[in-house]
């Protein structure tokens, strides 16, 4: 049983060390030459013309944490996709629940007003 775990503590390891080596490297064998030009933000060609530390309207965060809750639930249907045989009628039982709920929340936001950007 301990055998089947090698190959993927080898890739953790591979996937902590690799990046960890390229820092070191880079940080070891890269030029220093700091200016105020390579401080100033920089993004698409143009100049910031406000400060980055200004607030955010909440419809911005209502947008991503709306984001966050449908792709997440939508990782769900992978597995379940995966081992729709196995599960038979229980499995599929389960899943219209689930999308039910999923639905349920879609609407109660959309009618909240959730989805309209005034």
């Amino acid at each position: 049983m301990a055998n089947s775990y090698i190959p993927l503590v080898f890739v953790i390891l591979l996937a902590a060390l690799i990046p960890a080596i390229f820092m070191i490297l880079s940080n070891m064998l890269g030029t220093k030459k700091p200016s105020e030009a390579k401080f100033v933000p920089y993004e698409s060609g143009i100049l910031p013309s406000t400060n980055a530390n200004q607030r955010f309207p909440v419809k911005f965060y209502l947008v991503a944490v709306l984001f966050l809750i449908f792709d997440v639930e939508a990782v769900f249907l992978f597995p379940w996709a995966v081992r729709f045989r196995e599960l038979g009628m229980f499995g599929f039982g389960e899943m219209i629940v689930f999308l039910a709920v999923l639905v349920l929340g879609l609407v109660y936001a959309w009618r909240r007003g959730a989805l309209k950007w005034d």
